[in-house]
């Protein structure tokens, strides 16, 4: 039986650490806060941090319930970092996109790629400052990192700012709200197209062209 065709949307936000990846989607979120999009919660084998909120911030899960979900083929990607298991679950995605909502994946491009193979229907965005300069400005203005750590971060961003052409859309994240108008505008496009649309409109579209005659 061939599945139903999902109602919502996935999508993937990568960018290296300073870009604004983090603030744009919290500030989509604000602006369309009527349940009809989220981002996804991880799963992860590491204990909760003060404040952390089990389903909110991440899914806590034992090791062994780690490993039975990666048996069950229950990721869409998973790795394994600094002694801890993180991943994305298919099931909790698959199901929240049956409900019409769109989800947001915060990965990197590794990740990206798994789940794009998983579910080529993805649409992925990779956002970029507008200069390393920029980027090395917004790393010191928080205030949390010494050099040796703001260096190492800003060679990683050049790593992986390399992997750009492997995602749909590019966003320069120069003037904020432009920006975030950019990524509602690619949201909403995505919502529009004909697949989804004659899911959503299904009787609609059968009224229309019913044959009265």
């Amino acid at each position: 039986m061939t599945a139903p065709i999902a109602s919502g949307n996935l999508f993937i936000l990568a960018a290296p650490s300073g870009a604004g990846k983090s603030s744009l989607i919290r500030a989509l979120l604000e602006r369309h806060s009527n349940d009809s999009m989220q981002v996804s919660v991880s799963c992860t084998t590491r204990a909760p941090r003060p404040g952390e909120v089990d389903g909110v911030h991440y899914h806590f899960l034992s090791e062994a319930e780690f490993k039975a979900k990666i048996e069950n083929n229950e990721f869409y990607e998973w790795a394994h970092v600094f002694g801890n298991y993180y991943g994305t679950s298919r099931v909790y995605i698959e199901q929240t996109l049956a409900q019409g909502i769109d989800v947001f994946l915060d990965i990197d491009w590794q990740g990206a790629r798994q789940v794009r193979e998983a579910n080529p229907q993805t649409q992925s965005i990779f956002i970029v400052p507008p200069s390393l300069e920029a980027l090395e400005q917004r790393l010191r203005a928080r205030g949390q990192d010494s050099e040796e750590v703001i260096a190492s971060r800003m060679a990683k961003a050049q790593a992986e700012m390399s992997h750009y052409h492997e995602f749909n859309y590019l966003l320069v994240n120069d003037k904020f709200e432009q920006t975030l108008a950019q990524l509602e505008h690619i949201v909403f496009a995505q919502r529009l197209k004909v697949g989804l649309q004659q899911v959503r409109h299904a009787a609609k579209i059968k009224d229309l062209l019913a044959n009265d005659g």
